[in-house]
């Protein structure tokens, strides 16, 4: 009689093997396919990541946005291909500490300036202060003739073509917005030989020639590139776009853009009669042309009233590009008349534009003092410890374009003014600046903006003693080419007998002195390799370039001022 395991034992002998033949047949498919490719990779050679990039780049037009790859572009030429011409322009591989950078240089630049003969005599001053005769390429576009004299510091000044054949149907704006939208159509018809980009501004923009240059110089000048910013107020933004660049502050259109623009802008502004202005129309064009604004937030339409110390204390991290609306807007330093006000801020531009306005914060742990530098324009001091992120944002020193709008209208984060004595601001504006060649580095002065305040009851030091701040500054022309060099933060600071100095260990020498009142001012040029430096019954032997110790505070000063008499 046959048991039931004896009955089971052949059952489930035959289930392990089909098992094992459904595994064996998973592993095999798995496999087989693997050892196919692994055959074809020995008889075919794949292209590399180089050679696909470089293909992409010859199949696409110049009508590309954005760049196709920031990886080096090697043309490696196959038989099919050994006619082909190089690239117009060749990528070069950049360390990782490195942005990509063009050789725009100033030469490659036309500047299309829209002004009024209305308002040319008080408008022509900006222009003649940012201007750099013989350097600077552009044309002034007029409505109808001015009146020049002769040796004025000014660019050709041409009238604008008619435009009565186009419709404008929007009563609140102008008739001359049609005009000003084809300054751009118009220059690049003028035949200007060696021109990569066109930037249009207002009569009273101020650009910072420099700094256009740096911002031009990261995109590629063969691609269609539409760069410029949006307004400060968001209720402008809402009425017009935010993805139009407000042509006050002034915006950059590359040369094959402008061409593809002309070709086409005369039938584009009749699609859009009811339109206001003149950067609204170019960016209808631009959307119909499918390109994109690239934000650059140094350009600057300050679309605000009142005083800018707010703004251009505190300015984004970026090289100041422009700035506009200079008529509306109080002189940015107090005393001067606002073309003067400009020229003196440019000075400051003449010896270091890479690092105009751009903010350090700085503390003082003994006093509880917060200390800004906006380099080449201002510098602040306040009582009490406030972090870096509410210091980074502008102080409310100004109005909205519409006055009845509180701060929840602007585009971006503000702070309120300080209502309470104890926490206004102590303003020290720039006095001159001048560049120290044996150190290298760049000296500051300011002086303090001196106005009635009330009393502060708070039982702390006061800045009120101050009269004076000396900035000094390695000058690093290199600092918007690589990653980190935006790092500002001053990590210690001294004070010894009225005299305090704040000291950076950063990657460029950041020294501030500031002197009490009393100061007949400071004697910063000219010092021998060895010096003294007194306050009082204080002396301090410094080496200029090297370092003394304070053995009281364990911290090193790098000295280098004397007492004038």
């Amino acid at each position: 009689m046959i048991t039931t395991q004896q009955r089971t034992a052949p059952q489930s002998s035959f289930r392990r093997s089909i098992i094992y033949l459904f595994i064996t047949m998973i592993l095999l498919y798995i496999l087989y396919p693997n050892l196919l490719l692994t055959d074809n990779d020995r008889n075919k050679s794949y292209p590399t990541t180089t050679n696909l990039s470089t293909k992409v780049e010859s199949s696409s037009n110049h009508s590309s946005v954005t760049e196709l790859s920031t990886t080096k572009k090697v043309v490696e030429k196959e038989p099919l291909e050994s006619t082909r011409p190089a690239p117009a322009v060749e990528m070069i591989e950049q360390s990782l500490g490195n942005y990509h950078r063009y050789d725009t240089q100033l030469k490659h630049i036309a500047f299309g300036i829209a002004a009024s003969s209305n308002l040319w005599e008080t408008r022509k001053e900006y222009i003649k202060a940012w201007l750099r005769p013989q350097e600077t390429r552009g044309v002034v576009w007029v409505d109808k003739n001015v009146r020049t004299r002769r040796n004025e510091s000014l660019p050709e000044i041409r009238v604008s073509q008619d435009t009565s054949r186009f419709k404008y149907l929007n009563r609140q704006g102008s008739r001359s917005a049609l005009r000003i939208t084809r300054v751009v159509s118009e220059t690049l018809k003028l035949g200007m030989k060696d021109i990569r980009w066109f930037v249009m501004g207002d009569d009273d923009t101020v650009f910072v020639v420099n700094n256009v240059v740096r911002v031009l110089s990261k995109y590629d000048h063969t691609q269609f590139y539409y760069l410029g910013s949006a307004s400060e107020s968001h209720i402008q933004n809402i009425f017009f776009s935010y993805a139009m660049a407000f042509g006050g502050g002034g915006f950059a259109i590359s040369y094959p853009l402008a061409k593809e623009l002309s070709k086409m802008q005369d039938m584009c502004i009749q699609r859009y009669p009811a339109l206001y202005g003149s950067d609204d129309r170019i960016q209808a064009c631009m959307a119909e042309l499918g390109v994109p604004l690239t934000r650059e937030l140094g350009f600057h339409q300050y679309d605000v009233y009142g005083n800018l110390l707010g703004l251009l204390g505190a300015h984004p991290v970026t090289p100041l590009v422009s700035l506009h609306h200079l008529d509306v807007v109080e002189p940015i330093f107090p005393g001067m008349k606002r073309p003067k006000a400009i020229s003196h801020l440019l000075e400051a531009a003449k010896e270091d534009s890479a690092s105009l306005m751009q903010q350090s914060i700085c503390y003082d742990s003994t006093r509880y003092w917060s200390i800004t530098v906006s380099w080449g324009y201002v510098v602040q001091i306040l009582r009490g410890v406030m972090s870096p992120r509410e210091l980074e944002m502008p102080s409310r020193t100004f109005l909205n374009w519409y006055k009845r709008a509180d701060y929840t209208a602007y585009a971006f984060n503000t702070r309120p003014v300080g209502r309470h004595p104890c926490q206004n601001p102590f303003v020290f504006y720039m006095s001159k600046v001048k560049y120290d060649r044996p150190r290298r580095q760049t000296i500051g002065v300011y002086y303090r903006h001196k106005k009635k305040s009330r009393y502060c009851r708070w039982r702390m030091a006061s800045p009120e003693r101050l009269d004076s701040v000396v900035v000094l500054k390695k000058r690093d022309d290199l600092r918007w080419k690589k990653y980190g060099s935006w790092l500002h933060l001053c990590i210690s600071m001294v004070w010894l007998d009225g005299l305090l100095l704040m000291l950076r260990a950063r990657k460029n020498s950041f020294t501030v002195y500031v002197s009490t009142k009393g100061f007949r001012g400071w004697s910063v040029f000219g010092l021998e390799h060895r010096q003294v430096v007194s306050y009082g019954s204080m002396s301090i032997l410094t080496e200029v370039g090297g370092e003394d110790h304070c053995a009281s505070c364990g911290l090193a000063i790098n000295a280098g001022l004397v007492q004038s008499g």
